[in-house]
């Protein structure tokens, strides 16, 4: 069955906004690079396992599995490590914030190296989603600047943003030179995972793993749910609006982020919170509304 545009939108925003905090879960003992490579291995055992299943093809020659490497390398190693050693520093709120400019980056970014159109339409929706990111989040903006803890926290969240940027333009690239969705996630998580381990094992890393419920529920959840699940629907949507409009997935995880919190973590939701994700939800409807047809 194939999932409209609104379904495969929802199911990342959804399942993405509940995973920033089942990442620290992850975080203690189990060093990031680790449990970083254990997710992303993890889930690509199940997709090579369905891929040979479903009959999809397997075996690539050299050229195309350095391409399973570039988008492993990017997608599901260096953002995600990022974003795992931000997250020791700062909220998981707040590496969520730095996501909210995706849409801009991936605009630009496609722009440069696709020729892709930039819309006025596209760049509102992205300012009224960033502007309804900061907002939301702006009382946690004055700790960064008593916190070097937290500067480092900011530096490397935006450093992720823009790895998972270039992840997309090579799922672009991967995409229009025919590499199928769930083949190219199988081998990206794989070599994803194994540089993953490979970056811990040359700092020293052992492989550890923590034996606790928290820890192992939290790896299923991250593999299945916030990799395979997600992925899935985040390639088929690159594929199918762009890399400028899926980022705006970016924007809309953090309200989900929010709204956890709030009942989880007690967040103080207060006039900026409102203000912030109305800003967000007008946004949205103006970037997945569909263009109308000329006359």
């Amino acid at each position: 069955m194939s999932l409209s545009t609104l379904q495969l939108f929802s199911v990342c925003v959804l399942i993405w906004g509940s995973t920033w905090i089942a990442i620290t879960f992850q975080l203690g003992s189990v060093a990031p690079e680790m449990s970083v490579g254990y997710r992303f291995l993890l889930a690509s055992a199940v997709l090579f396992v369905y891929c040979r299943w479903r009959r999809l093809p397997l075996a690539f020659g050299a050229k195309q599995h350095v391409d399973f490497l570039m988008l492993g390398a990017s997608m599901f190693c260096v953002s995600y490590l990022l974003v795992y050693y931000a997250e020791t520093f700062i909220v998981s709120g707040m590496v969520a914030v730095g996501y909210s400019a995706s849409p801009m980056i991936n605009m630009f970014a496609s722009r440069m190296f696709f020729g892709t159109k930039m819309t006025a339409r596209i760049a509102i929706a992205a300012f009224l989603g960033v502007a309804g990111i900061v907002c939301v989040f702006w009382p946690e903006f004055g700790k960064l600047s008593v916190s070097r803890n937290a500067a480092l926290g900011a530096a490397l969240t935006v450093l992720s943003v823009l790895a998972s940027s270039a992840g997309s333009m090579v799922a672009t690239r991967n995409q229009k030179l025919g590499h199928g969705t769930w083949s190219s996630m199988a081998w990206g998580m794989f070599y994803g995972g194994a540089l993953a381990l490979l970056i811990g094992m040359a700092h020293g890393r052992s492989f550890t793993f923590l034996f606790t419920g928290a820890y192992a529920v939290s790896l299923v959840y991250l593999a299945l749910f916030g990799s395979i699940m997600t992925f899935g629907c985040y390639l088929t949507l690159l594929e199918r609006i762009g890399a400028a409009k899926s980022a705006y997935i970016g924007v809309m995880v953090p309200i989900v982020a929010l709204v956890i919190s709030y009942f989880f973590e007690k967040f103080a939701w207060g006039w900026l919170t409102t203000t912030g994700v109305v800003l967000s939800v007008v946004g949205n409807i103006v970037m997945l509304r569909p263009a109308r047809n000329a006359t």
